[in-house]
């Protein structure tokens, strides 16, 4: 079993290239992005709040979309992702039936 790598918002602020502020307020602003906290109340990211933070920066920094449209692009990526899923799914189990 692969222990998960947890990173303080110092060390996941500069890897990203931004400001420990940034983070925090971006977890208020996308409820999708909610870290871990330490006993201590320390806020700790995984790889996948890495992903996701590189993502929000790309749309708000790069794409150049607001909040608000940063928010929608991420529900709507969201959406197709589980129609990507359910779609091989069930292809895996015609594969599975072709099989026999």
């Amino acid at each position: 079993m692969k222990k998960t790598r947890y990173y303080k918002i110092g060390e996941a602020a500069k890897r990203l290239g931004l400001e420990p502020y940034i983070l925090r307020f971006w977890e208020k602003e996308f409820d999708l992005l909610k870290p871990v906290r330490s006993s201590s109340g320390q806020r700790l990211y995984t790889q996948e709040h890495l992903r996701l933070l590189e993502r929000i920066k790309f749309l708000l920094y790069e794409e150049k979309l607001t909040i608000q449209g940063a928010k929608l692009r991420l529900k709507e990526e969201a959406r197709w992702l589980e129609v990507f899923m359910e779609v091989k799914k069930e292809l895996e189990e015609m594969l599975l039936i072709l099989k026999d």
